[in-house]
C-alpha cells in the first residue's frame, strides 16, 4: 500500500528552497574601494561653495533638515511668544514688560527716566494675554502707540522713549 504525499511538507521545502535562492542570490554590499591616506601636512583642496548651496542632514529615512540657524535664533525680536500674565492686581506696565522679557533673552531699561511715566501707568485687561506674536510686537502693544521701541542689542535690553509728534 502507497502511503500518500504529505502536501504540507512539500509546500515548506518548496519555501524554504526560494527563499535560499533569493538570499544567495542578492550577494553581499562590499565596498572595495580603499579609502585615501591622510598625509599630514598636506592642505584638502576644495571647490568654492556654490552661492545656492543650503547644508543638509538626514534624519530618518525621509526627513532633511537644513543646517542653518533660524531668524527668530539670530533675530530675537522675531521670535514667536504667546503669553499669559498672571492677573493678580495691581500690576503696572512694568510687571508686564517684565514678564514677557523674562526669558526672551533681553532686560528691561532700568536706569531710563524717560520711561519711568510709562513703567507706572495700569496693566490693562486685554494685556493680559497676548499671543502668539512676535516680541517685537507684544512689546510695542505693552507700551502702546505713544512710546517708541529702542533695542541695545549690544547689551541685549529694550528702552522706550516718548514718541515725537509730528509738528505740523
Amino acid at each position: 500500500m502507497a502511503k500518500p504525499h504529505n502536501s504540507i511538507t512539500i509546500r515548506h521545502l518548496t519555501l524554504y528552497s526560494c527563499l535560499l535562492l533569493a538570499i544567495l542570490s542578492t550577494g553581499c554590499a562590499m565596498s572595495t574601494v580603499a579609502p585615501a591616506p591622510n598625509v599630514p601636512g598636506t592642505a584638502a583642496n576644495s571647490a568654492p561653495l556654490p552661492g545656492d548651496w543650503i547644508p543638509i542632514a538626514r534624519y530618518g529615512r525621509y526627513t532633511l533638515v537644513e543646517l542653518a540657524p533660524q531668524a527668530a535664533q539670530q533675530n530675537l525680536l522675531l521670535q514667536v511668544v504667546d503669553v499669559s500674565i498672571p492677573g493678580t492686581p495691581p500690576l503696572s506696565v512694568e510687571d508686564g514688560l517684565r514678564h514677557v522679557l523674562q526669558r526672551s533673552g533681553y532686560s528691561l531699561c532700568d536706569d531710563d527716566l524717560n520711561s519711568t511715566p510709562l513703567y507706572g501707568l495700569p496693566l490693562p485687561a486685554a494685556h493680559l494675554r497676548l499671543g502668539p506674536m512676535f516680541l517685537h510686537d507684544v512689546l510695542l502693544t505693552l507700551a502702546g502707540p505713544a512710546w517708541e521701541l529702542q533695542v541695545d542689542d549690544r547689551a541685549r535690553e529694550v528702552c522706550f522713549t516718548p514718541r515725537l509728534e509730528a509738528l505740523p
